[in-house]
């Protein structure tokens, strides 16, 4: 019901995960992020606990294996997830239960890791990877989009669409990007607009916010605006 691609930005070191599929909020369940460290996506019949326990394995030091491995072992439900880790060093691990819908399965590349199950074919997979190799020159959360909108052109989820979502975190506990469609008509596209959204404002505001090594971050609120307008009026 649900595809999905976990990437490294080579220029940022950022991870970023996007999702697209036929139900609702895919956003609330699919992705997390343990910052500096890694991503993980669960899916299909989706265990919300991969998530939650495997970004707390991540941050015990454990590999996409380890991860993937530890929590399937407990699970009676494993044949039914989907799960797949990709750690800042680019490793991967990908499971997919034999009880996954049709097509279902992951392909790994450079510096990403994507999975899908009840989607239209394999196609669905392999024009997302190929789209997101092929367009290394856009900015992160534009090639991200790119990818998964190759990805709906093969066919997406074989019932159709209605929900997506994209998160990008760096080094923060907070987000840099987090973006949610949870019912729409096609929701890829508007998954499109709000990123463009993102960087008329929120892009350049979020150099202010408070991080570990600055708590305070910047609260002048002239030095704020000035920025933000000189960055619009660069675009004008």
């Amino acid at each position: 019901m649900t595809w999905s691609i976990i990437a490294r930005d080579p220029a940022t070191g950022q991870i970023g995960i996007a999702v697209a599929t036929r139900f609702f909020a895919v956003g609330a369940r699919v992705p997390h992020i343990a910052p500096g460290l890694g991503g993980i996506a669960t899916q299909a019949l989706v265990n919300p606990y991969y998530g939650i326990d495997g970004v707390k394995l991540l941050r015990e030091g454990k590999s996409p294996r380890e991860v993937i491995d530890t929590m399937i072992a407990t699970d009676a439900g494993r044949e039914s997830r989907q799960l797949h880790v990709m750690d800042i060093q680019g490793r991967i691990a990908a499971h997919t239960g034999r009880d996954c819908v049709d097509w279902c399965g992951s392909i790994q590349g450079d510096g990403f890791s994507l999975a899908g199950n009840m989607l239209a074919g394999e196609a669905v997979l392999a024009d997302t990877a190929r789209a997101f190799a092929d367009n290394a020159a856009l900015p992160f959360a534009q090639r991200l989009i790119t990818a998964m909108n190759a990805g709906e052109a093969a066919g997406g989820d074989k019932r159709g669409k209605q929900s997506a979502a994209l998160v990008i975190q760096g080094e923060e506990e907070w987000s840099d990007l987090d973006l949610r469609v949870d019912d729409h008509a096609d929701p890829l596209a508007e998954l499109a607009r709000l990123e463009q959204v993102s960087r008329e404002r929120w892009v350049h505001f979020r150099q202010f916010m408070p991080t570990r090594s600055n708590p305070a971050g910047i609260t002048d609120r002239n030095v704020i605006d000035a920025t933000i307008e000189a960055a619009l009026a660069q675009k004008a």
